[in-house]
């Protein structure tokens, strides 16, 4: 077993600061990495170091593994936390990782590939208890062919993209006509954002819930899930709104799911955290959907119901330990809900919204938790996901999460950017939602941008308090700005890393 003494987080934004928190919670020293335009970020200035990149574009950045596994030489990190998204469900990662004598804080690269990968995930799983939902079992290229198994799984289908996903590369054809145009479109976003353009084929059920289960496992064979996550409010096939438990879930269906997603995980030999994604038809049949290898956005929910750090569960998984508890010993306690807080404009088809956060004031007080990487004077930036935070309360039922969602909503305040903020009240105040009867039908149709209203009599002195606090932080960061270490700085190669150490 071995203690792990410096993590390097391979990621940025929110999910950056709440691992690097978890590091501080347990003495372990923390460097970030940025791309140009993070260069002030606070995940940066939150890390114990922090290395440049070089570079502006997730390509650039982010997504290039020499220059991660660089940077953690550079600085000395015996282990790597990948968060979600960029490279946290790469395989080449892992093994590079792996290789170069670092932990991984995440499942191993065999399992990545096996359950990371949903059509080889599918393949897997065919023959056992879990259900599968009918579509193809590898992916599929040739336009002809797909023509022909979507016409025989029948319409309306799904192409989906193999790797990755967030809702990428994702199409629902309802009509034949369409089907070439929405496969050249899946296959395009599935390249630009996962660099991998495989896409599969699945019959897409009509009024889902999309439910999944969130699981542990350690690398003793020990695998465990903490129940389950209501997903289903979403737009472009990516959860905007989140909650623990589902209202949907009967006791004895919440027990057949978990079973599923450990077997899930114990096919797929896996260990770390992980999600298992279903969907749930109309007549509460379950069908497996995809497997996260990853930590996911929604984690906060399951930690306030079940009073655990996945974090620190991840990282304890990866020094080699065992899972310090048995199913048994887990009871949802309470409810939560999340709402993902994005720079988009509800009012104009959920838009991402670029600009300067001239005020950034998060809501507080008892059952009330804001994850988030955003401060005063800092840039939304076109070249990535335009999450802003995640705003999630927990009560001891489901009425009263709502209600202090409510209460946190009013309170939160955001100027500079357009957000979901109205379109999250607008969703906790609707009477479909409160009762619990909703699919991932939810936006198309209850929402129309006339629903919300508009009414903040503060904004004009908002901004302008705003704006002096973001002269204040710039002047401030230009005084404290990290110092290059030595005399400018240290170079690692062709890569030209810079490392930069607190004063």
């Amino acid at each position: 077993m071995k203690r792990i003494k410096k993590v390097l987080v391979a990621n940025r934004g929110e999910i950056a600061v709440r691992i690097i928190r978890t590091c501080k919670d347990l003495g372990i020293q923390t460097v970030a990495v940025f791309s140009e335009t993070d260069r002030k970020s606070l995940h940066v200035r939150m890390a114990d170091e922090a290395v440049s990149l070089n570079g502006v574009k997730s390509s650039e950045t982010y997504l290039v593994i020499d220059k991660i596994i660089a940077a953690a030489k550079l600085t000395g990190a015996d282990a790597i936390h990948p968060g979600y998204g960029f490279l946290s469900e790469n395989a080449l990662f892992a093994e590079a990782v792996e290789a170069a004598g670092i932990i991984f804080i995440g499942p191993s690269a065999d399992s990545i590939r096996k359950m990371g990968d949903k059509t080889t995930a599918r393949k897997l799983l065919k023959g056992s208890k879990v259900p599968l939902a009918p579509g193809t079992e590898d992916s599929i290229e040739d336009l002809t062919e797909a023509k022909r198994l979507a016409a025989e799984i029948g319409y309306p289908v799904l192409i989906k993209a193999s790797a990755g996903g967030g809702g990428k590369g994702m199409r629902i054809v309802h009509d034949p006509a369409d089907f070439e145009k929405s496969m050249h479109a899946s296959q395009n976003e599935a390249r630009n954002a996962f660099g991998d353009s495989r896409v599969y084929i699945e019959k897409y059920l009509e009024n889902p819930r999309h439910i999944e289960f969130q699981i542990l496992a350690d690398q003793h064979g020990n695998t465990v899930h903490l129940f389950e996550r209501e997903c289903s409010i979403q737009r472009r096939h990516q959860k905007v709104i989140e909650e623990a438990p589902s209202s949907v879930l009967t006791p004895e269906m919440r027990q057949k799911m978990g079973e599923a997603a450990i077997e899930v995980a114990k096919i797929g030999t896996y260990y770390g955290a992980g999600t298992v994604e279903f969907l749930v038809d109309k007549h509460r049949n379950f069908y497996f959907l995809e497997m996260n290898t990853r930590l996911q956005v929604e984690h906060p929910v399951t930690e306030l119901i079940t009073g655990l750090d996945l974090v620190r569960e991840q990282i304890r998984i990866a020094e080699g330990e065992t899972l310090g508890f048995e199913q048994k010993d887990l009871k949802i306690n309470g409810h939560a809900v999340e709402c993902r807080v994005y720079a988009e404009d509800p009012m104009n088809n959920f838009l991402p919204d670029t600009g300067m956060v001239h005020l950034h004031r998060v809501p507080t007080g008892p059952g009330v938790r804001v994850d988030s990487g955003i401060v005063d004077g800092m840039e939304v930036s076109v070249h990535f996901d335009p999450m802003i935070s995640k705003l999630v309360t927990w009560d001891r039922d489901r009425n009263g999460a709502i209600a202090r969602m409510c209460r946190a909503l009013e309170e939160y305040t955001l100027s500079g950017v357009q957000t979901t903020l109205p379109f999250c009240q607008f969703v906790m105040k609707h009477p479909v939602f409160q009762s619990g009867n909703f699919d991932t039908h939810f936006i198309q149709n209850y929402f129309k941008p006339e629903h919300i209203e508009i009414d903040d009599p503060e904004t004009i002195q908002n901004l302008a308090i705003g704006g002096l606090n973001a002269i204040h932080w710039f002047i401030r960061e230009e005084k404290s700005e990290p110092s290059l270490s030595g005399n400018g700085a240290e170079k690692q190669g062709s890569l030209n890393l810079w490392k930069v150490r607190r004063k």
